[in-house]
């Protein structure tokens, strides 16, 4: 028979796993978000603007922000993450492991329905996860909530997931954006493609309508599971792709929340009166991804030498305004537990041209770095690099390209652009999604078996200590090895209207929790 802990025990040994005093903003957070003590009352329509297209509304297949925020609204997941970046109660009331965290018991809520009135049950769960985990899927998930082994519904409120090895990490990576519960019924009858312009879900709100370049706009789910939230009656997420004309908007009251803004842009909401500006740390990130399997790529010298002609400080004053820290070549900063500093780089020219050179390019290299116009970030710094990295011979043209054409013909194609990726979970989830050589999204091939199998070790070590130095290793060869140049972490920065009431920054940035908010005072004038 199992031993089990149980849900309470095994959440205050994972707090050693990842203990407050790893996260520097966590003191702050919880301060402002208890600020208020008023009552929250129902009513309103929220306008929330996002910077770029919700392009895809399909639960498992999610790739950005604004399609992660509308996923919230319509889906919900067995867990979610906290404001502290915890697993905490979703469609599961609470959960148990055995001893050795390889078998979990999930128990859910009595009485869910989908957003179509038919109940969501253990094999709802079942199907759903199971169909993350189906290759052909191509969900996101699929290497992000774990290393299961096999899920099956006990009964009508209890789901059993076992894990390859010990997995502590397993209620917090069920949280994981792309990890939705959608109806049995409808995988089945082979209709999952039909979540790409309908929603089934059992999240807080339903979808009224779909307008990907332009408005989406979701009404409260009468049936969610918490009787007293949502809120709200209704909430439009507006599409704005100019960024001045997103802020205009908020300042203007014509939207209540941007959930994300340039650096550029904060100095405007700072001042505007009405308008509250929120700023957090946070691990989210820039890299220049490299094709490690192709030329010149595949030779770590060209790799190292790219990094040597980066002046990072500079980057953070020019590309974050100042609004972010430095970055070593790995997407581990001081906002994740199991941070561990390595030495910090400094751009040498003379270092980054005899690296080149020893790699066989004494003459120095012609290159093409592709950049997505949004955020507006990855531009800057593509411009940057191509300054910083003149003198040594990397002689770099910037193109840069729409959001959806880069989504669609760059993204996890192309040898060398620039991505832009959220603060995740945990530890394991960063490397999981981008650099183990089975990483959902692969985009370096940087293919590293020492890398893997450093990560795959501390992924099913439950010792501290342990999995402290097996981390700490993995960040150390990954800032060595370069698959990709990490040079800078973005504070994240938004706005709201000072009549909205519980919306908080959560440095993970696609956590939003519109479920929570609510109008003080009389609110916009729209109802």
């Amino acid at each position: 028979m199992m031993k089990r802990i149980s849900r309470r025990q095994f959440l205050e040994s994972a707090a050693l796993l990842g203990a407050p005093a790893a996260f520097p903003w966590l003191g702050a957070y919880a301060q402002a978000a208890s600020a208020t003590g008023a009552v929250p009352k129902k009513g309103g329509t929220l306008r929330i603007s996002v910077d770029q297209a919700v392009s895809v509304i399909n639960p498992l297949l999610l790739r950005v922000n604004p399609e992660y925020l509308v996923g919230e609204l319509l889906y919900s997941g067995l867990t979610r993450l906290s404001d502290h970046l915890k697993a905490e109660p979703d469609l599961a009331k609470s959960w148990q492991a055995n001893q050795d965290l390889t078998t979990w018991v999930f128990t859910l809520r009595k009485n869910i329905v989908f957003h179509d009135g038919t109940p969501c049950q253990a094999k709802d769960v079942e199907a759903s996860i199971k169909l993350m985990l189906d290759p052909a899927t191509a969900s996101p998930a699929r290497n992000n909530i774990g290393p299961i082994k096999d899920v099956r519904a006990v009964d009508d409120t209890h789901v059993e997931i076992t894990t390859h090895k010990p997995y502590a990490d397993l209620p917090a990576m069920l949280a994981y954006t792309n990890a939705r519960i959608i109806p049995a019924a409808l995988i089945e009858a082979g209709q999952f493609k039909s979540l790409g312009q309908r929603a089934v879900g059992t999240g807080p709100f339903k979808l009224v309508s779909y307008d990907p370049s332009r408005v989406v706009v979701v009404e409260r789910n009468p049936h969610y599971y918490d009787p007293d939230r949502p809120y709200l009656d209704r909430v439009e997420v507006v599409v704005y792709p100019d960024p001045l004309a997103q802020t205009s908007a908020l300042i203007a009251g014509d939207t209540d929340i941007i959930t994300s803004m340039d650096s550029t842009e904060y100095p405007r909401v700072e001042h505007a009166r009405g308008v509250v500006p929120l700023r957090t740390p946070s691990g989210q990130f820039l890299n220049v991804n490299m094709g490690c399997n192709q030329k010149p790529f595949q030779d770590a010298r060209v790799r190292q030498a790219l990094a040597a002609c980066v002046d990072r400080k500079a980057l953070v004053d020019f590309v974050a305004n100042g609004y972010g820290t430095v970055g070593n070549d790995s997407p581990i900063n001081s906002a994740y537990p199991f941070f561990e500093p390595v030495a910090a780089k400094t751009q040498d020219i003379a270092k980054a041209k005899s690296l080149l050179a020893a790699a066989g390019y004494p003459n120095g290299l012609d290159l093409t770095l592709i950049a997505s116009d949004r955020p507006a970030t990855r531009t800057q710094l593509g411009i940057a690099l191509q300054s910083m990295a003149e003198p040594a011979g990397f002689r770099i043209k910037v193109q840069t390209m729409p959001q959806a054409t880069y989504l669609d013909q760059v993204w996890k194609k192309g040898n060398f652009y620039i991505g832009f990726y959220n603060m995740q979970a945990t530890v394991d989830a960063v490397f999981s999604l981008l650099y183990t050589s089975d990483a959902s999204w692969n985009e370096t091939h940087w293919n590293n078996k020492d890398f893997d199998a450093l990560v795959e070790q501390a992924r099913g070590t439950i010792d501290e200590k342990q999995r402290t130095e097996l981390y700490g290793k993995a960040q150390q060869l990954m800032s060595n090895q370069v698959p990709s140049v990490i040079p800078l972490f973005f504070d994240i920065l938004a706005g709201r209207r000072d009549y909205v009431q519980g919306y908080y920054l959560n440095p993970r940035a696609a956590v939003f929790r519109l479920e929570r908010v609510w109008f003080s005072g009389t609110g916009p004038a729209r109802r």
